[in-house]
């Protein structure tokens, strides 16, 4: 009992004589000196920035006035998004952008992937091939695409019409109702690569020893890869699809440079219209209210993005 007390004790005074955190980074100042450039480009970049966009948010600026003249106003901007029906629509727009996009190009390249795993003859320049669309300029194959889905000169719609699938050139991306599935078609075209490329590298590290044990106990080959192969992509898996919908969530240029959100806000989401109400209509507080609703649903994925990354490292060392 007198040696337990003891023990209790001097755990006691250690505590007391460890130093406190100001303590420790004093100790430390000489290594502050070194990430301090760092530190100060980001709070010059990053966090001057996000912090003028919330302070923006609350104020109204008529345009043809300069931001300097700015009226405070509360929180009427963020009131007069939700109550705002283009609010709504381009919302709508922005999940089924983000939701479509992710999903089925994670789908096309978890296929690809699988499909590429295999040797066969021709599997490397078939791996190039599939790769064009991931490293082409966003800008390029927004122009490309929009000559191909064009009402008069697209090739797309000359082959229809030869194949005798249309009457006339179909209108793709002129149509309220066609143009944000035709916009999507093109970003799953740029973004599956990038799947395909995530999920070949982590077929890499499934064991064959398993694969091959399972085999010989009389797995069959959905058994192999759903008890196997699938558990082994997990980790991987999610990562993608997070990295795909904050990518998604925050994309620009393919809608932008392909539609301008037209016709009639059928193809704007959320960034687009952030772009245009600052830009074009000068309401930069409308515009700084729709980007900080923007960062804290970004926020929220990020959050679950460093989740799936510590889970990852967290199995990585149990093993």
């Amino acid at each position: 009992m007198t040696i337990a007390t003891g023990h209790a004790a001097a755990l006691q005074r250690a505590d007391i004589k460890r130093p406190n955190v100001f303590q420790q980074m004093w100790a430390s100042r000489a290594d502050y000196l070194y990430v301090l450039p760092a530190i100060v480009v980001m709070l010059v970049v990053i966090a001057y920035p996000i912090y003028y966009t919330v302070e923006l948010s609350f104020f109204k600026t008529p345009p043809g006035l300069q931001l300097r003249d700015k009226v405070f106003v509360g929180t009427e901007n963020y009131s007069t998004i939700l109550s705002s029906d283009v609010f709504w629509k381009v919302t709508v727009n922005t999940f089924i952008w983000t939701i479509a996009s992710t999903l089925i190009a994670f789908v096309l390249g978890f296929g690809a992937a699988l499909a590429l795993h295999r040797d066969f003859v021709g599997r490397a320049i078939l791996r190039a091939i599939l790769i064009i669309p991931w490293v082409i300029s966003a800008v390029a194959a927004s122009y490309i695409w929009k000559w191909i889905y064009h009402s008069d000169f697209g090739v797309l719609g000359a082959v229809m019409v030869q194949l005798g699938l249309a009457d006339r050139q179909p209108n793709f991306i002129d149509n309220v109702h066609t143009v944000l599935p035709s916009l999507i078609v093109v970003n799953i075209w740029r973004e599956f690569p990038f799947a395909m490329i995530m999920l070949m590298a982590g077929l890499q590290t499934v064991p064959d020893q398993l694969l091959r044990a399972a085999k010989v106990d009389g797995a069959s080959a959905w058994q192999r890869f759903w008890h196997v192969t699938f558990p082994h992509l997990r980790g991987v898996s999610t990562v993608t699809i997070l990295l795909l919908a904050v990518a998604n969530f925050n994309s620009f240029i393919i809608p932008w440079i392909t539609t301008g959100g037209g016709p009639s806000n059928a193809s704007h989401i959320w960034i687009t219209h952030i772009y245009e109400l600052a830009f074009g209509r000068q309401r930069w507080g409308v515009a700084a209210a729709y980007s900080v609703l923007l960062f804290a649903i970004l926020m929220v994925l990020g959050y679950f993005y460093v989740k799936a990354l510590s889970g990852n490292d967290k199995q990585e060392h149990g093993a």
